[in-house]
Parts: C-alpha cells; structure tokens; sequence
C-alpha cells in the first residue's frame, strides 16, 4: 500500500509494505525498538513473541519507508484471550517503532491508522495493545486516536510501568463477509 502525504504529515510518500517479520528492515526495527526498551525501562521486551503469529490470517507486520528507507514499523497479531469491549476478536498492536529521524512527520498515526484498518479488514472487532509510562509520546499518540485504558493484560499487566488501551471497531467499517 502506498499513501500520499495529507497536510502535516511527512513529506514525500509514506511506502507502506507487509513484509515478514525476519524481512531485514523488519529486524533492523525491531531491534532499534528494543534498544529504545533499555534506554527507558532498563531491559529489552521480553513478551513471548512466535513469529508466525504475524503472518496471514493471524495477524500482519508491516515496514513503512520514505525515500526507500525503512522509517516505521507495525504489527498486529490476533488475540482470543483478552476480552474489551465485549468481544474476544480482538487484535493486538505490537513492534509500533519509528526512528529518531521520522519523529514528529506524522509516520507513526499512519501506521496506526493502517494496523486498525488491517486489523478490522481481517476480521478483529477491537484493537488492544500495550504501552508503557516511559513512553509518553506513544501515550498521547493512542490517547489522540481514540483509544481508551483498559484492564491490563499481557505479560507486563502487573507492571507499574504498564498501560493497556483499546478501541473498538467503527460501526461502519467494512466486515469481511
């Protein structure tokens, strides 16, 4: 998927492209964001992650570059054991990373934008992911979209760091028949 620049966003063409999560942009910024993990939380995610749950239909990862270079990562992986806002369809956002030169252009709401579609496209009724208060521009990025705190869950849910979030699917989204 490609998509053009809207007014306050980055400049040029944000290259929006599913890839693999061994794809070597993909690990290049998966790496950078567990990086970023240490700098704030002092240790890397160590939330289980099986690779293939980010492939079709489980779920999707997604490498977002400008001018050829890989700016913007983002995933989702289906969830059956967290239950918001009355449904267990849910999935989950993780690796949302963006690199230091791309912050501020927009890239990162993008991204989002393009996991929830993705994500209800295939099915999810609701979207959920976790943060933590170490990250306040991810805060007021999840905040801004719409996503509301929920109980926490996952493998950092009794963290004092931990922020958990969901948003529930537009009524008037497309439905996979």
């Amino acid at each position: 998927m490609t998509s053009g620049c809207v007014s306050g966003e980055a400049p040029g063409v944000l290259d929006l492209r599913q890839v693999t999560i061994g794809h070597p942009a993909a690990q290049l910024l998966v790496e950078a964001v567990q990086e970023e993990y240490v700098a704030r939380y002092g240790s890397r995610d160590e939330s289980p992650i099986d690779h293939t749950e980010f492939t079709p239909p489980r779920g999707a990862f997604f490498v977002g570059y400008l001018d050829g270079e890989p700016v913007v990562s983002g995933a989702w992986r289906r969830r059956d054991d967290v239950e918001v806002a009355g449904t267990r369809a849910t999935a989950e956002v993780k690796r949302m990373y963006v690199v230091p030169s791309a912050r501020g252009l927009g890239v990162a709401r993008r991204m989002l934008a393009h996991l929830e579609a993705t994500a209800f496209a295939a099915g999810a009724e609701a979207v959920i992911l976790e943060t933590g208060t170490m990250q306040p521009e991810a805060l007021a990025l999840y905040e801004s979209a719409g996503y509301e705190v929920v109980a926490g869950f996952g493998h950092y849910r009794d963290s004092p760091y931990n922020r958990c979030f969901a948003k529930a699917c537009p009524d008037d989204t497309p439905r996979p028949s």
